[in-house]
């Protein structure tokens, strides 16, 4: 396993990090192959775990406490989130923020959370979704500023929209956020044209979810895959998504060198750039943990396939159904 510098808060961070959301409250989940997937992303040199209250309304943050009183002599990064007010997802536009984020609820919704975790301080605490209007409020700051002082956090974070990676931009320069967590991989590049380098600018540290593109860049998914209703993947999947994801994963095939996968090919794209700190594809089961863990000590890219995956950019903009 390979460690980067979080930004500022000078952590060595794996590259390769847990995303925790689908441990709890998706269909198909086995406990017990859960916790041996943790236990072996532990072993293999994983010490970052996202989480967040809104998975199972903090089931996927008990999951994540019990693994760090297993490994009382390792430190394990526990990052979550506070859910808006609201409970919706995204934030829009028109959502005001002290309808999504008052101080009071900021200060409730952070103390379940360490209750959840079992812990004294949560090492860093995300805004689960976020609108840069939201910046000239004071409630968010005042949140920050007391819940550091009272040790309750280290550092604050901001999870950004789906495909809306520069609706953070504002927030960034008012020196308070430490951490952003965006989409981003071979399809979603856009983060590289104003985030990156404003995160760069400001020893911000990067987070890189949904490396897989939620699943098509497995190379698994086909036109006729369904997903149980329960399933929140069943909504975002619908046939105009589907279809043109198949079609761009297909349109990489071609790409994926001989003894790589297109997971792995997906995964090394992004520790390529040097502008994200870690990654956090989710992991049911102990055979990705395995290969995702892997694709760490096998670094970059060669410059040649980067150039030609770099024309695989797919932008796109929210709709009813992105979430």
């Amino acid at each position: 396993m390979q460690y980067r510098r979080f930004g500022r808060t000078n952590w060595q961070v794996s590259d390769i990090g847990y995303g925790m959301w689908g441990l709890a409250g998706w269909t198909g989940n086995d406990e017990k192959e859960i916790e041996a997937s943790l236990d072996r992303a532990v072993e293999l040199g994983c010490n970052f775990y996202d989480t967040a209250w809104a998975y199972a309304a903090g089931k996927s943050e008990e999951i994540l406490g019990r693994l760090v009183r297993r490994n009382p002599n390792k430190k394990l990064y526990c990052a979550t989130k506070i859910p808006a007010k609201n409970f919706k997802w995204p934030a829009k536009p028109e959502y005001k923020a002290e309808d999504c984020y008052p101080l009071s609820h900021i200060i409730e919704y952070t103390d379940k959370s360490l209750k959840n975790l079992g812990t004294d301080t949560i090492d860093l605490q995300q805004f689960h979704v976020w609108d840069d209007s939201w910046t000239r409020h004071d409630d968010w700051k005042e949140g920050i500023q007391k819940l550091k002082k009272d040790g309750k956090v280290q550092f604050f974070g901001i999870s950004v929209n789906r495909w809306e990676p520069d609706n953070v931009l504002e927030a960034l320069q008012t020196g308070l956020i430490d951490a952003v967590q965006v989409i981003y991989n071979i399809f979603d590049q856009n983060p590289e044209d104003n985030l990156f380098p404003m995160c760069r600018k400001h020893d911000v540290a990067t987070i890189a979810r949904v490396p897989f593109d939620e699943g098509t860049l497995t190379g698994t998914l086909t036109k006729e895959t369904t997903f149980p209703k329960n399933d929140w993947r069943s909504t975002y999947f619908v046939p105009e998504n589907l279809n043109s994801s198949v079609d761009h994963a297909e349109a990489l095939r071609p790409l994926i060198p001989a003894g790589m996968t297109m997971p792995e090919m997906a995964l090394r794209f992004i520790l390529s750039n040097d502008d994200v700190h870690t990654i956090i594809p989710g992991m049911r089961k102990l055979r990705n943990v395995e290969a995702n863990t892997a694709a760490s000590d096998k670094g970059k890219l060669d410059k040649s396939l980067l150039a030609k995956l770099k024309d695989h950019r797919w932008d796109r903009t929210p709709t009813e159904w992105s979430q």
